[in-house]
């Protein structure tokens, strides 16, 4: 029996962490009762007594509570932007090599990827690992992501039946270029530029679709988008959550078509001089709470898919 702490289970990665766990029979969740969620020796004697500890807390929480830890043996699956560009932790993004499964698989420190940042490393990893595009690339993404990637707060005022009405609209936000995910965006993908990134938020609960441009003659090798779309294929062959198409909706791609999954979803489109890569997924799946999952069971030696 897997001895789980959920450091954090009110806010909304948390909560569905708790609510696919809780279905295991090989898991034991540790839970604090409301008076000592937040009393740091509650919360310091349920870590490291814990074999796996999720951490779904603010950054600065995220970092006081690894200095909790005094349990060698205690796996740390951390939610926040806190260690994702930080030494010593694996990057949990295990489809991206075997190197980065290898450190989620033997590693005690994972930093769970945030979900814009999941969609656009997921598509850019791949081509600057391969030399199809050079790191100084001047990648532009935009993304499109429901409203519950926001937290409570967010949803809270969305799900208000008085809401502003320009909630309606979606919305462009990280306005300065300094969203919190840019740092693992350009670190992962070793680029030799911060990408310009183009966050929206719009009124829908799940799903998020990133999209990434590319002019083809500024690629390193001149491809075709069918070319390009097999080679995505290739690169993530076998991969249980991750597939690749041309093919959309009549034309039109849906954020919240992969809600309530692990899932994500590649798409290579445009033409060949102007070529649209698109990575869709839920937010608060393979973008959070099924990400975090997916990599406690490759950390435990499990199969990734149990509970997804």
């Amino acid at each position: 029996m897997v001895k789980v702490f959920i450091d954090g289970k009110a806010g909304t990665t948390g909560l569905r962490i708790y609510e696919r766990l809780g279905k295991r029979d090989d898991v034991q969740i540790v839970s604090l009762s409301e008076n000592l969620r937040k009393d740091v020796a509650a919360r310091k004697d349920a870590i490291n007594n814990a074999d796996v500890v999720f951490l779904c807390l603010p950054d600065d929480a995220a970092r006081e509570a690894v200095t909790l830890v005094e349990n060698p043996a205690v796996k740390i699956i951390d939610a926040s932007t806190a260690h994702r560009t930080q030494e010593g932790w694996a990057y949990g993004f295990p489809e991206l090599s075997d190197e980065f499964r290898h450190a989620v698989a033997f590693g005690n420190r994972i930093a769970n990827p945030g979900c814009h940042a999941s969609g656009f490393i997921s598509l850019v990893y791949p081509l600057v690992r391969w030399g199809l595009v050079s790191p100084d690339y001047p990648f532009v993404c935009h993304s499109v992501t429901g409203y519950t990637g926001g937290g409570n707060k967010m949803i809270a005022q969305y799900e208000n039946a008085e809401r502003d009405v320009l909630l309606d609209s979606p919305r462009q936000y990280g306005l300065t270029q300094a969203h919190k995910h840019l740092p693992e965006m350009q670190k992962i993908c070793s680029l030799a530029r911060t990408p310009v990134f183009c966050p929206i938020v719009a009124d829908f609960d799940c799903g998020m679709c990133v999209t990434v441009p590319l002019f083809a003659d500024l690629l390193s090798r001149r491809m075709t988008v069918k070319e390009l779309a097999e080679f995505f294929a290739d690169y993530y062959a076998g991969q249980k959550f991750i597939s690749v198409t041309q093919e959309s909706e009549g034309g039109f791609l849906s954020a919240n078509a992969l809600r309530d999954t692990n899932r994500m979803e590649i798409f290579v489109g445009g033409n060949d001089e102007r070529i649209l890569l698109c990575s869709s997924f839920d937010n608060l799946g393979k973008g959070a709470s099924g990400a975090a999952i997916q990599n406690m069971n490759i950390a435990l030696g499990l199969d990734e898919g149990v509970s997804l």
